[in-house]
């Protein structure tokens, strides 16, 4: 049956810098997939990521390998064949997760494997007559690597079959990869085109959004000044409509002491005819003199009351014009207002659509 994929994820992929052993340097410029393989002919498990045309991970799963998660989305692990150490970076801790649980898995499959392969060893090494061919070759790629569990590996021209077998799977993806490798390089440019066009459009409409709340917080804070001024013409209109209540009640008033002047000054006419036409009725006139000397005063004073009363009318009238102008004033500044919400609200309402 050949390698099979078991598990397969996406992870920026980092190796040890060979010189420093210190800082990680990227093998990948992007996310690409890591996968699980088993290679059921070998038995073996081997991790492998391709990245375009190039093999960044081929690594072989041993016992002994430990995988440690150096923060809550990235792991590593180090191999000794490759003598470097692989690094992987994930989106999510729950993937870092998923790919440390699979390690673990693989790992005791991997150790299994191993325990099974020694005793077909051991089998064989009994029941063979030669079997001096276990010490050079096996105990000399054992002092090598450090590790005896990759014994199973170094038994003869199986391996290599083996070995040309797992190079020509590795060719084979790797001539997919090319084939498909200008197509992806074409979209991953479109791609990253789109993106910074995206990212671009995305923080201007954040700027743009962030200066409309502040106009708006400016709107609304002005629109509650605004009310609040209303309410206070409002109120003054309704003390003016109290006003012109008055200055109507007093102009009725005005004009039934008009039409009772000009009753006394025909009363006074009257008399004056009747004291110049019956001299006997001096006594009477002395009296109608002294109470047309009353009236007289009265009617200063009423002639003076009515000049006060249509000052009051006339200023009455002069503040209720000047309210009037205030109001339309505070009307107009305040529809000017409701329609640039207005507007500003359509604005965000096609901003809202756009995006």
């Amino acid at each position: 049956m050949g390698e099979q994929p078991i598990y397969t994820t996406r992870a920026h992929v980092f190796q040890i810098d060979p010189t420093t052993k210190k800082n990680w340097v990227p093998a990948s410029k992007q996310a690409v997939t890591v996968s699980y393989f088993y290679d059921s002919t070998r038995n073996s498990y081997r991790i492998i990521s391709v990245d375009g045309s190039k093999v960044i991970i081929n690594s072989t799963i041993t016992p002994n390998m430990m995988f440690t998660k150096t923060s809550q989305k990235f792991g590593q692990w180090a191999d000794s064949r490759a003598n470097t150490v692989f690094g992987l970076g994930f989106s999510s801790e729950q993937q870092l997760s998923k790919f440390a649980e699979k390690f673990q898995e693989i790992k005791e499959a991997a150790k299994m494997a191993r325990d099974k392969s020694q005793e077909k060893v051991e089998m064989l090494s009994n029941h063979s007559e030669e079997s001096g061919r276990e010490t050079p070759s096996t105990n000399q790629a054992s002092s090598i690597n450090g590790t005896d569990d990759e014994k199973i590996f170094h038994v003869g021209p199986e391996v290599s079959a083996l070995l040309k077998n797992e190079n020509e799977l590795l060719k084979s993806a790797v001539e997919q990869s090319n084939t498909n490798a200008k197509k992806w390089e074409t979209e991953l440019q479109t791609l990253r085109e789109n993106n910074a066009r995206l990212v671009d459009a995305l923080q201007e409409s954040s700027a743009n959004v962030e200066g409309w709340k502040k106009q708006l917080s400016a709107c609304k804070e002005e629109s509650d000044t605004l009310r609040e001024k209303i309410a206070e013409l409002e109120a003054q209109c309704n003390e003016a409509s109290q006003e012109k209540q008055r200055n109507a009640q007093l102009s009725v008033r005005v004009q039934k002491l008009e039409a009772e002047l000009q009753d006394k000054e025909q009363e006074l006419e009257n008399l004056r005819k009747q004291a110049e036409i019956i001299p006997q009725l001096m006594a009477e006139c002395e009296s109608i003199t002294s109470k047309l000397q009353v009236t007289e005063t009265k009617n200063k004073e009423l002639e003076g009351r009515v000049d006060v009363l249509h000052m009051d009318v006339d200023d009455s009238r002069q503040k209720q014009s000047n309210m009037k102008g205030e109001l339309k004033k505070f009307m107009d500044i305040l529809d000017g207002k409701i329609d640039e919400l207005h507007e500003f609200r359509q604005g965000l309402s096609r901003l809202g659509i756009d995006n």
